[in-house]
């Protein structure tokens, strides 16, 4: 019951209008539903977030992904990342925030044993409700990852999705 409360917070919880010395938590969790003619793929991903304010504007942390496709049924494969990230973040007004995440790390894919890395930048945009509760908007970021599987295959992506997707969120800022 423990570990449920815990995942349960990290999903509801990040930074906004964060300060120096405080700690947040957050994440994102997602679906996708996708159907191309007769094959029909569902991802489900759970990516939680722990970091520390370490000065007004900068704050650094851990994060971590994990990710389960499912196509027709038939393969199913699960994803894992692991990494850091930094963030700016500062206030426009007390009511508007503006965030910006760094982060880089490692990945596996359970499909051909595959690793490699990945690195993102994502902005957000925070609307501080009460007391460091705010809600969080991001429409994309820019993505690279690389992995190389047991083929010796070595993929490569650079994404630039900034208005391709749409993220809401509800962050809290712990202070210490």
């Amino acid at each position: 019951m423990k570990k449920l409360l815990l995942v349960v917070a990290l999903f509801i919880a990040t930074v906004s209008n964060a300060q120096k010395g405080s700690v947040f938590l957050g994440g994102n969790v997602g679906f996708t539903s996708e159907k191309i003619g007769d094959s029909k793929s569902n991802d489900f991903e759970f990516a939680p977030r722990v970091g520390y304010q370490f000065a007004d504007n900068w704050g650094a942390g851990v994060e971590g992904s994990i990710q389960n496709v499912d196509t027709d049924g038939l393969e199913k494969s699960e994803k894992y990342k692991i990494g850091g990230f930094l963030r700016y973040t500062t206030s426009i007004t007390e009511l508007f925030a503006f965030y910006a995440d760094l982060g880089v790390g490692y990945q596996t894919n359970s499909i051909n044993d595959a690793k490699g890395m990945y690195a993102s930048f994502t902005p957000n945009l925070s609307i501080n409700i009460k007391r460091g509760l705010a809600l969080n908007f991001s429409i994309g970021g820019l993505n690279y990852d690389n992995i190389d599987g047991h083929n010796d295959l070595r993929q490569e992506r650079i994404g630039f999705d900034f208005g391709k997707t749409f993220k809401i969120g509800i962050s809290k800022n712990f202070e210490l």
